[in-house]
């Protein structure tokens, strides 16, 4: 038999046989993901949360043999070159990620994740021979059968059935543990359609809730959002030195994006681009944000000063915007010298969050009653997600350097 057998920490040995896969795995821009963390700035909160983009991509292939092979014995056709697709676009899903999640969207790089993957899989695509083209019909959602694209992207995909359940386990969060066994056996195909038996609605609701909590608890934390906006400001600190022809260390390829001026084109005609993108990880960061904290700029080494010695934002979440609480905050950074126009945007702003644990869209999650009826999850009888759990939460932020916090709690 041909491939690996890998010791998961969350699902025991998974097994990776077609060499097509392998080939993707053992490629050095899917290597690339061992370098970048899962939860960006999470560990900062809950130090356990170290996983990796590889540890995720490998579990959420993982569960969609399972998906699939559900399927097939509830009589779904389901090709052998069908699974492979499924499941190479799943293991591709996130390969266009940067280093801190989407960091690097806000700063260095004009697209988004979602176009870095796909260009990624049209590459390697060419390099394999067209052996991915399927999947990435399935990822575009051009594939003929929707359901396969639902597995990979939607409200119920392996994408999120991978994260909540590795990301509760490595924070040691569990309420976001989900029963992922239960769903993926509880999956059926009606007119093309991916849905769930009637029988497995408490097992959704669940993922739902559990998806929720997961959010505001962990991936939306006051302590780990306020870690991710100073990410997003020391990047946006340093490309504008760069922009004015400030000498900054990084490594070749992050200066690379530093202190060149690109467009979304350039990454569609330029594979040299590409490369250097899929250069970069973690590390490259974490050892410029170092080097930085004795730059001479003094914004720029106070904000990676405050990232390396753990000294960040202090954060401050409600629901409605607290814009008494900003002004104070304004007035005494003004009179104590801290803040003034260049700074003020590094060192106190404010701005909105929110998540929607369920959406009821084109992309739902339908329920297969045992009378033949579809019903979205939403409008089953006595169902808790259409109760308000499924409803919109916007929670207002401002994000302030310690001192003015400390001023603040003084007056």
């Amino acid at each position: 038999m041909y491939g690996k057998i890998i010791n998961d920490p969350v699902y025991g040995f998974v097994q990776f046989t077609e060499r097509e896969l392998m080939q993707v795995i053992e490629h050095p821009w899917f290597q690339r993901l061992r370098r970048i963390k899962q939860m960006g700035m999470a560990q900062l909160v809950y130090p356990g949360a170290v996983h990796t983009r590889f540890h995720h991509s490998l579990g959420a292939c993982h569960l969609m043999g399972i998906a699939l092979e559900g399927l097939q014995r509830k009589g779904v056709s389901i090709s052998p070159e069908e699974t492979l697709a499924a499941r190479s676009a799943i293991l591709l899903h996130d390969i266009g990620h940067g280093p801190f999640s989407h960091a690097l969207e806000h700063t260095l790089i004009p697209v988004s994740h979602e176009s870095i993957s796909l260009k990624i899989m049209e590459t390697l695509n060419t390099q394999f021979g067209g052996t991915l083209s399927g999947a990435m019909e399935i990822f575009k959602n051009d594939y003929p059968t929707p359901f396969l694209h639902q597995l990979v992207s939607s409200q119920l995909d392996m994408d999120r059935m991978d994260y909540l359940n590795r990301d509760s386990f490595f924070s040691g969060v569990a309420e976001g543990t989900i029963g992922y066994d239960r769903i993926l056996q509880m999956l059926t195909v009606v007119n093309g359609r991916l849905m769930v038996e009637e029988k497995g609605i408490y097992s959704v609701e669940k993922f739902i809730v559990a998806r929720r909590i997961m959010y505001w608890q962990v991936y939306l934390h006051k302590t780990v959002l306020g870690a991710e906006k100073l990410v997003i400001k020391i990047l946006k600190r340093a490309k504008e030195l760069a922009e004015q022809g400030q000498q900054l260390f990084a490594t070749p390829s992050l200066g690379f994006f530093l202190y060149e001026k690109l467009k979304k084109e350039d990454f569609e005609s330029d594979i040299h681009i590409l490369e250097k993108f899929c250069a970069i990880d973690d590390s490259d960061v974490i050892c410029s944000i170092k080097e930085w904290s004795n730059h001479p700029d003094e914004i720029l080494s106070r904000l990676c000063r405050m990232f390396t010695n753990r000294n960040l934002y202090k954060v401050k979440l409600s629901s409605e915007e607290n814009t008494e609480l900003y002004e104070r905050y304004l007035a005494l950074g003004r009179e104590k010298g801290l803040l003034n126009e260049e700074n003020q945007e590094y060192f106190l702003f404010r701005g909105s969050t929110s998540n929607n644990a369920y959406h009821a869209t084109d992309d739902n999650i339908n329920i297969y009653m045992k009378s033949g009826r579809v019903v979205d999850i939403s409008g089953v009888n006595n169902s808790l997600i259409g109760n308000g759990v499924s409803g919109e939460i916007k929670k207002h932020y401002i994000c302030a350097i310690p001192e003015l916090r400390i001023l603040s709690l003084d007056k």
